[in-house]
């Protein structure tokens, strides 16, 4: 028996379509396979219509085994469709309603296999979902869709009409200033003194034997100008914005008074990022030099310009308001959001920016970066990290609040209240040892240990051993 409470669930969320397929199956079954499995994957139905009241009703099929022959007749002829991404189980008769109907379950395909299309041509074929209903993908979709699809790094490009002269010089010089004082060893300094643009991949001989700039060379090191005319819409944006909205502060890779370049934004934009976090007014819920912070946001900016498809049509965007930042970057997932969340497995869309930046210890291209991420958010009792992916135009953003949600708030003030507890127990006796504390507050001694341990590090309570135990006093 199917259960019409949780596929109406899936309605709401666009992830189901009914058909009632009386007398084969309805033509537009394959634009919905093709949007489907370019899309976030989704349910068919064929057997199932929406009454008045938009409830899911079984209809009489005449014969649900003919139709699921036809289906996978057609599924599996290429000149019909693309690919086939699925397994027996994914297609199967099932009872409901007193009716026998045909449900089809079709996962998002990987990257090697989009766009998946009708025909012979992905450029009429694919489809992609939007709300209820299927689109045609526009060729652009389509272009970005087929280079995800190859191993080849996107970023390895040997730019060969380019020469070195469309790096920023002093980019480039701030780059090896850092990278020789991160890796002082004097072999490795050797190694890459007389080849050094070479020996991080900025540069990589032509098909006339000459050195010329690779296109992840030229995002990472090159002026705007230069770096426009290979990649048109190319625009990186930072800005921030007051309690009220308003902007007060823009970078721009458009302005003409910086080099545009990646290495720059990322410096430029992490020095603001991180002094005054999460201040509301006066008082800042972390300190803005903590570590765990530092790392989170670094990781976060430069998996942002890492993973981004430079070739699309919008551009990447920072924002950062009083309770939040929102880092957003052309491209889709070539992973499952899942895998992206969980860490773990990663799928580089520009292998060799990855390397330039993790020399300089920025972005660890192991995909731990998002639970890394969400550790450091946990750790300040901030609402959880919310990463999202959009497909018109495709776009990956990760969104990091800087306030504390429910449960945090409300567990905030359970320690208040136990840390208050025992500072006036300690302000009633002269000292005390932390099985006396546990008991005069009534926690466990593993928690009062915490709290003990804690304040000593604020600098409020004097630890002193007395014969076999330590006790703890007031400082003041």
């Amino acid at each position: 028996m199917l259960d019409f409470a949780n596929l109406e669930i899936y309605r709401e969320n666009n992830r189901i379509e009914a058909k009632k397929a009386q007398g084969g199956l309805p033509h537009s079954i394959w634009e919905t396979y093709s949007a489907f499995a370019n899309s976030f994957g989704g349910v068919l139905l064929l057997g199932v219509a929406e009454d008045a009241d938009r409830r899911f009703v079984t209809v009489p099929l005449s014969s649900p085994e003919r139709l699921v022959r036809e289906f996978r007749s057609i599924l599996n002829d290429r000149t019909r469709v693309s690919a086939n991404i699925l397994s027996e189980q994914d297609v199967r008769i099932v009872e409901s309603g007193g009716n026998r109907i045909v449900v089809i379950q079709i996962p998002r395909a990987g990257r090697h296999e989009r766009p998946v299309y009708i025909g012979t041509d992905p450029f009429t074929g694919s489809y992609f979902r939007d709300g209820e209903g299927d689109y045609r993908c526009s060729p652009d979709e389509v272009r970005s869709m087929l280079r995800d699809r190859t191993d080849e790094p996107q970023d390895a490009l040997v730019l060969e009409e380019l020469s070195e002269d469309c790096f920023d010089p002093g980019c480039v010089s701030r780059y090896r200033i850092l990278l020789a004082d991160l890796h002082p060893a004097p072999a490795w300094q050797r190694s890459i003194a007389k080849h050094f643009l070479p020996c991080i991949g900025a540069v990589a001989k032509g098909s006339d034997g000459q050195y010329h700039p690779t296109a992840a060379g030229l995002l990472m090191f090159g002026k705007e100008p230069a770096i426009r005319r290979e990649f048109p819409d190319y625009l990186l944006d930072y800005q921030e914005l007051d309690d009220a909205g308003s902007l007060v502060y823009q970078l721009s890779s458009r302005s003409g008074d910086w080099s545009g370049s990646l290495f720059d934004f990322y410096f430029l934009v992490f020095r603001r990022l991180l002094p005054g976090i999460g201040r509301k007014g006066p008082e800042a819920l972390v300190p803005s030099g903590s570590d765990a912070v530092r790392a989170a946001l670094s990781e976060a900016l430069g998996n942002c310009l890492i993973h981004a498809d430079y070739r699309a049509k919008s551009g990447l965007s920072i924002r950062k308001e009083p309770e939040s930042i929102v880092i957003a970057n052309p491209g889709s997932f070539r992973v499952a959001i899942s895998e992206a969340t969980a860490g773990g497995r990663s799928d580089l869309r520009n292998a060799t920016l990855a390397r330039m930046f993790s020399l300089i210890h920025i972005g660890r291209g192991e995909g731990r970066g998002i639970p890394g991420i969400r550790r450091a958010w946990k750790e300040q009792g901030w609402e959880a990290p919310v990463l999202t992916e959009q497909l018109s135009p495709a776009r990956i953003t990760l969104t990091l609040r800087l306030k504390r949600g429910e449960r945090e708030r409300a567990g905030s003030s359970v320690q208040k209240a136990r840390r208050q507890a025992i500072l006036e127990y300690l302000t009633a006796v002269p000292e005390a040892d932390a099985a006396q504390i546990a008991r005069a507050v009534g926690l466990s001694a593993s928690r009062t240990g915490g709290y003990l341990r804690a304040l000593l590090k604020e600098d409020i309570l004097i630890r002193k051993r007395a014969g076999r135990k330590f006790v703890y006093r007031l400082k003041a």
